[in-house]
């Protein structure tokens, strides 16, 4: 049968796609009727200033004061009518939870959320298991009550008792602008009688691109459910009476266990310092046998050694499967005679996956595995998933234990001063990849990387500084990677001459009178300030932390004034005026307040709208907010 080959697919982070489903929001048709506090609209816009927590601040608190600062608070979400956004505006009479007519069991859930100031709600799977979604924007140590926390329950009878688990980190944004979701749920499993024999678990749980938690088992029902019964399907239900909230894009992937199976699996072993795959077809057979699972330890040897699979795979059902390798040494997976995988080495240790096209029927494969390298342990797994079923898994446990890594990660992190680390970073976490930056962390836990070759602030984000394995280990490759949720700017070089408003802004290194000349270290705050010439002009720029150490502050000054036609672009991407007078870029995924007297422009180049202001020679200084 012919296997289709197709593109590379990690499973951890699976894109949704044509297998997912749509949670159309033109209507309310996909719900549950609840009290009118749910509606369908098609702009939102929230606050950043104005708090919606309904409570007095203090007892003093008059009720005329309460009443005044009850009005404010109404002017915090304002939303036009349309259709694509679902909104939650609650009161004291309408607060009702949403509840999904769809119920799931495992699923990839994938969403933007958008939260008001002191707002709080929960998404909980099946209706039983929540993850709290909550103004958490500049908390240093997050909890479970804080965004993307498991909240806990609240019975404290013995054997009942679930004290929540807080995310890895905080990668909230600010109030007012949109966060992304993913999550991998598996829901628990019961045997023929209903008695439960595994818990709901979180397979993973990404906020704005950053992993905060990993295969975390939920044992009960987390506070407020729909039901403390647990089940094997139950629908989604969103929090409706804390404060408001809104979703777009709300997608999923309902997942189910899949159906492939290894009736026939026999194994052949042999001894030797094997160098190459190919060794094996001329080796002396050492034992030989039947199995039910792979397992590494029929060789009987730690080392020197080699071992051939012959199986057979049954699919139900013609889909694209997802084929995980992990091994030490060298290894190669054959499926109905052709090559899917292949490192014909000794000594590797690795997990590979493809993606391929199974038909249903059988499917004849072997699997080779050497390893001639005394310094790493035997290890050998194979695992199959397709985009709605749940990976497969056809080893022993200790064949393929989790969680092994022989690579220690090497990180960078800023503690009494900043931390300074000149390397490659790929643009946008894949994409273009950048020679000349700098990553700067404070230690008050605000970061930014710096292109140095075209004098533009590219990425910032809160937290941990850099993960500098992959430059330091062994060769290296000269790059580094944030640690936190990075909000991305816009690439090249954002100050030049032009020679009209509508022209457009360099590409970097395409002028030959833009010249970087390097940095100087702030006396007091110990940060870089970044010096560039161009057309005779000294240019420099200075970001700090703002007094909380929650944004930055961006400052570029001029050596002379009086410059015609000069042009400094902000940021790019859609925008939106807020009330403040601020700017919310890219999708309300970040916030530009300029601070100096300088007026913004919009403009549009190229279907592309771009926030500019002119330059005559004074200082331009603006706050990047996310």
């Amino acid at each position: 049968m012919k296997i289709k080959l197709l593109l590379v697919v990690l499973f951890s982070s699976l894109a949704l796609s044509a297998q997912e489903s749509n949670l159309i929001l033109r209507d309310l048709s996909n719900f549950q009727t609840q009290a009118g506090n749910w509606k369908i609209v098609g702009d939102v816009t929230m606050d950043r200033h104005i708090d919606v927590h309904p409570h007095p601040k203090s007892d003093k608190e008059s009720k005329r004061q309460y009443r005044r600062r009850k009005k404010e608070q109404q002017k915090a979400v304002v939303f036009s009518t349309g259709k694509g956004i679902l909104l939650n505006i609650n009161d004291a009479s309408k607060k009702d939870a949403l509840i999904t007519s769809m119920e799931h069991g495992d699923i990839l859930l994938d969403l933007d959320v958008m939260l008001p100031k002191g707002s709080n709600s929960g998404i909980y799977l099946q209706g039983r298991y929540e993850l709290q979604l909550y103004d958490s924007w500049g908390v240093k140590s997050p909890k479970f009550s804080d965004i993307g926390g498991i909240y806990r329950n609240w019975d404290n009878r013995p054997g009942k008792i679930f004290r929540g688990i807080s995310p890895s980190s905080n990668a909230s944004k600010a109030p007012g602008l949109w966060q992304h979701l993913k999550v991998h749920f598996q829901a628990p499993r019961f045997d023929s009688k209903g008695n439960k024999i595994s818990n709901a678990k979180f397979i993973y749980v990404k906020l704005n691109g950053v992993n905060i938690h990993t295969n975390i088992e939920v044992p009960l029902p987390t506070g407020g459910p729909i039901s403390k019964k647990e089940v094997s399907k139950g629908p989604i239900m969103i929090q409706g009476d804390h404060g408001p909230v809104a979703f777009k894009n709300f997608k999923y992937i309902l997942i189910e266990d899949s159906s492939v199976t290894v009736p026939s699996l026999s194994y052949k072993t042999y001894k030797g310092a094997f160098k190459d795959l190919n060794d094996l077809k001329k080796a002396t057979i050492s034992t030989k046998g039947g199995s039910r699972l792979i397992d590494i330890n029929v060789t009987d040897e730690e080392d020197n050694y080699g071992v051939i699979y012959n199986g057979t795979l049954n699919v139900a059902k013609t889909d694209t499967y997802t084929i995980s390798l992990g091994y030490t040494g060298g290894a190669n997976l054959y499926i109905d005679g052709e090559k899917i995988i292949e490192d014909n080495s000794s000594g590797s240790q690795r997990e590979l996956k493809k993606s391929l096209q199974l038909s249903s029927g059988s499917h004849t494969f072997s699997l080779s595995n050497i390893k001639s390298v005394a310094w790493r342990a035997p290890r050998l797994g194979l695992s199959i998933g397709s985009e709605t079923s749940n990976s497969k898994i056809l080893n022993t446990y200790d064949s393929y234990p989790p969680n092994s890594n022989s690579v220690s990660p090497i990180f960078v992190n800023a503690d009494a001063q900043p931390k300074l680390l000149r390397g490659f970073v790929n643009f946008n976490g894949k994409g273009e990849r950048l020679s000349h930056t700098i990553g700067v962390g404070t230690p008050g836990g605000v970061n930014f990387v710096f292109d140095l070759e075209s004098a533009n602030l590219i990425g910032v984000w809160r937290g941990d500084f850099a993960d500098a394995t992959p430059m330091w280990h062994n060769r290296g490759n000269g790059s580094f990677t944030p640690q936190g949720a990075v909000q991305w700017t816009f690439l090249n070089q954002p100050i030049a001459q032009l020679s009209s408003k509508a022209s457009e802004f360099p590409k970097t290194g395409s002028s030959p009178d833009y010249k970087a000349k390097g940095y100087s270290i702030d006396k007091k705050t110990k940060l870089p300030v970044f010096t560039h010439e161009y057309k005779g002009v000294v240019i420099k720029n200075t970001i700090t932390p703002d007094l909380t150490n929650t944004y930055f502050s961006h400052t570029i000054s001029f050596s002379k004034n009086d410059l015609k036609n000069w042009y400094h672009k902000i940021a790019e991407g859609t925008i939106k005026k807020m009330p403040d007078g601020s700017f919310a870029i890219d999708g309300q995924r970040y916030y530009i307040k300029i601070i100096s007297e300088q007026t913004p422009i919009i403009r549009n180049v190229n279907g592309v709208s771009e926030l500019i202001v002119a330059v005559d020679g004074n200082s331009i200084t603006y706050e990047i907010i996310w």
